[in-house]
Formats: structure tokens, sequence, C-alpha cells
């Protein structure tokens, strides 16, 4: 089978982390690059990570997750937070980026500025931050495909109290919400659903050919 469906049967959602075992420093820096080079709409990345490794912290938002203890038990604790009102100061700070990088002048890409700010800036905030919030969710997918591929396990989680999460981390003065989080490290032994067979719809039921 082709390795990157071996990879995709692997993988589950860890229900009981081996709290003994670490990701290692090279492998946290790939997982990294891997959501780094996340692709996102217009590619503008309106989203900051947080990786809580401080045990105090995670205790504390073990409360706000509802007591799940994937939070406190894996080797680090991911949170996505999606930018709150996002708007044209993010989009100069993207092109300012892209041309910087790409070495060319931001009147060259003026054009493309203009389209996302005519696309972005007219959208009230609500719409704004549940677009910013979809974000999160396709670096989360690479997040979930670079660790199979590593045999390292994640746990995407949607159990949690944003507001409590954002207070925790001061995500409110940073203008950040909590959207995701992921708890990332290596399966128990003990955990009895890394056996159960994955429940998926049909290739009948599931897809439509036009």
């Amino acid at each position: 089978m082709n390795t990157f469906l071996d990879n995709q049967n692997w993988r589950y959602a860890t229900k009981k982390f081996d709290a003994t075992k670490k990701i290692s420093t090279e492998d946290l820096n790939i997982l990294k690059e891997a959501i780094r080079l996340s692709s996102s709409s217009y590619g503008l990345q309106p989203y900051q990570i947080i990786i809580v490794e401080n045990s105090e912290v995670r205790e504390k938002i073990l409360a706000a997750s509802y007591g799940q203890k994937q939070v406190v038990d894996a080797s680090h604790l991911i949170v996505f937070a999606n930018e709150i009102n996002f708007g044209e100061e993010g989009i100069l700070k993207f092109s300012k980026n892209m041309s910087e990088t790409r070495g060319i002048s931001l009147d060259s890409i003026q054009g493309y500025v203009d389209y996302m700010k005519s696309n972005i800036i007219g959208l009230t905030e609500e719409t704004r931050n549940i677009w910013t919030s979809k974000q999160t969710y396709l670096a989360l997918g690479n997040l979930l495909n670079a660790a199979a591929e590593l045999k390292i396990d994640v746990t995407p989680m949607e159990g949690f109290i944003p507001g409590q999460v954002n207070e925790i981390l001061g995500l409110d003065e940073l203008g950040l919400n909590a959207s995701l989080m992921a708890t990332v490290g290596y399966r128990s032994a003990e955990d009895d659903t890394q056996h159960y067979k994955k429940v998926r719809k049909s290739n009948e039921e599931l897809f439509i050919t036009v």
C-alpha cells in the first residue's frame, strides 16, 4: 500500500499517551516546519501557534478541557490560535514579507494586495473571525500527516472552553483566540483504542462524481 495511506491507517485519535516519552527536538522542529509550510487562504496564515510545555500551565488548561488527560500526559500540547479582526494590517505585513522573500517591489504586487483587501476588509468582523478560525484546520492537517510519517501520535481537540484557554495563555491581549488544540506524543501500550478498526464511510457513500 502507498506509504501515505499506511500512515493514515496507523494513526488514530490517541486516548491515552505514554507520559514518559518525549518528542525529540529534531522531530518537534520537523512538525513545526510542517505547520509553517501549511497552505492557507492567500498564503496569509492568519493565526499563531502556541506550543505549551509548561506543566503548570497545562494543568490549568486541563481544567478548561473537561479533564481530558491527553492535555497533561502527551509530550506537547499545541494550541492553534486564529487572529481576531484580521484586516489591513495583516495584509500589509504579509505583502511586505512577500516583497522581501521574493526580492520584488511592493508596487509589483499591489494588484494582489488590493484584491485581498477587497475580499477581506469588507467582511464583518464575525465573518472574518470564522474565516481565520477555519485556516487553523489546514495547519492541523499538515501536523497530522507529518506526525504520522514520524510515527508520532496526535489527538485533535475541539473539546475545550476557548474563553478559559484564552485567559490562561493571555491570548486576548494578543488579539488571538484558541481555535483548536492538539496533543502530540506517543501512544500508551494500555490504550486499547489503538487496536480498533477505523470506521469510515465506503467509497460509494462518500464520493459523488458529477
